[in-house]
């Protein structure tokens, strides 16, 4: 197609060299010259060279320009980033090439449109990931119990501070590692690969196993599940260890505990039925033993009524409907008044008692019922666990500095194992090494412990070393 300005530019041409070509001949007419055609000829194709010449040099100064515009726009759109149309005004020549250009970067733009776009979704469900993966590593990592998350491979992916503990690893330092290479449990890798390699038909399986920590075997119940991708493929296995040991240590000391309170009750159950059976059927032919058989009656009664009343009493101050009637008490009276009751069972075993009593009578603000319980319970204790011909000795001081009255027993029998020792006030709780001792429920410490400390705001301790005997604290404030 030929356009308004490239046919302007070819009239004004043809113009020129009609014109030069009239002026010329004109001239050379005027002047005498004869004209041949040949003359003619010569001379026009001079002038259309000279023209063609002319039009070459403007043409090629045009493109240049335009070439030049070109590309100015581009090195604007590098520059710049941003991707537009490559605009040369009043040059069809160049058109034939920006045309298929400017088509090219228009679907280029929309394509790289598309991919901004593509680009910005992905980085805001990157970020949604890393937020979430964020919220489950903070939710795993602060589970008490530990957890450890593998790929498919068996190898460590996640680990919280629990895993770290118990297993003796350290999740920076074995991330991608193996189990085999981190965890020396034989038994635990085995369990993680086997729920691993049954694959999309295995939801979770629970089993118990034994740990050793630090050189004692402990009983975790391990809840091992596979992790499945929306494909259904299984990418890896969650194992949670809970620590069970203390639980199933309950649950030995409750079944020990109902064997143990099912003793006591019978025992004086059967004293007291096997004397009235004898006191129907009229065994006691006199008023002597009829008297001794009452006697007895009586004493069992009050073994069982104890018994019950210990467990009651727990349960009271536990659930807070204990009622504490607090008053002014002189705790060197309840001791004396304690050592009164208890001096025959120590007489009968030949166990020398020393009080070390402070001479003034201080008082503190209790339940003086309770405190006696408590004390009674004390003394009870270091008689049955105190061989015979042995020392128990009850001590009593002030210490004015922090306004506290310190109650001390000590013993010289069996003491208590250094394992031992944090259970001692626990309930149900019985040293195993001295059951053969003395019977008991595990209740008569535990009962102290929550007279001293919950109904009193005192304090109790215990200090013993095994085979050289025990003492038994518990302090309580002073009445200014």
């Amino acid at each position: 197609m030929i356009t308004a300005k490239r046919i302007g530019l070819g009239s004004v041409a043809l113009i020129s060299l009609g014109a030069a070509t009239a002026y010329l001949s004109t001239t050379m007419v005027l002047q005498g010259y004869s004209l041949t055609r040949r003359s003619v000829d010569s001379v026009v194709l001079a002038l259309v060279i000279v023209l063609a010449a002319v039009m070459v040099g403007i043409f090629w100064r045009n493109l240049q320009r335009s070439l030049r515009a070109v590309g100015q726009q581009l090195r604007s759109m590098t520059q710049s980033g941003q991707i537009g149309l490559v605009m040369v005004e009043g040059n069809e020549d160049v058109s034939l090439v920006t045309q298929p250009l400017n088509a090219f970067l228009t679907a280029l733009r929309s394509q790289l449109m598309e991919l901004e776009g593509g680009n910005r979704e992905l980085k805001i469900q990157s970020r949604i990931a890393s937020a979430e993966k964020h919220h489950t590593e903070a939710i795993i990592f602060s589970i008490s119990d530990a957890v450890i998350v593998t790929n498919r491979f068996d190898e460590l992916i996640l680990a919280n501070e629990a895993a770290e503990k118990l297993l003796g690893f350290r999740l920076a330092n074995n991330l991608r590692k193996t189990l085999d290479q981190i965890i020396s449990d034989g038994t635990l890798v085995r369990l993680i690969r086997e729920t691993r390699s049954h694959g999309r038909g295995f939801t979770r399986k629970v089993v118990e196993h034994s740990i050793d920590h630090k050189g004692q075997p402990r009983t975790f119940s391990i809840t091992l599940s596979c992790v499945v991708t929306p494909n259904e493929e299984v990418s890896g296995v969650v194992a949670v260890l809970h620590d069970v040991t203390r639980e199933k240590e309950i649950a030995r000391m409750k079944t020990d505990f109902v064997s143990n309170v099912s003793h006591e009750l019978k025992t004086p159950l059967a004293s007291i039925k096997a004397y009235t059976e004898m006191l129907v059927d009229g065994e006691a032919n006199d008023e002597n033993t009829r008297r001794e058989f009452y006697e007895i009656i009586a004493s069992e009664t009050d073994r069982l009524h104890r018994l019950i009343e210990n467990i009651l009493n727990i349960s009271r101050i536990e659930s807070g409907v204990m009622k504490v009637s607090k008053e002014p008490t002189s705790l060197t009276g309840v001791v004396k008044q304690v050592l009164g009751v208890a001096a025959p069972q120590a007489k009968a075993k030949s166990i020398h008692i020393v009080e070390r009593l402070a001479p003034v009578y201080y008082q503190v603000d209790a339940d003086a019922d309770m405190i006696y319980q408590a004390v009674l319970n004390l003394v009870s204790n270091a008689i049955k666990y105190t061989p015979e011909e042995g020392t128990i000795t009850i001590g009593l001081t002030v210490d004015e500095r922090r306004g506290v009255a310190v109650c001390d027993v000590s013993d010289t029998g069996m003491g208590i194992p250094a394992g031992d020792l944090p259970h001692v006030f626990d309930k149900f709780y019985r040293v195993s090494a001295n059951r053969k001792m003395a019977k008991g429920t595990g209740l008569g410490l535990t009962l102290v412990k929550h007279i001293i400390e919950t109904a009193h705001d005192g304090k109790l301790s215990v200090t013993s070393e095994a085979g050289k005997g025990s003492t038994f604290s518990f302090e309580l404030p002073v009445l200014v």
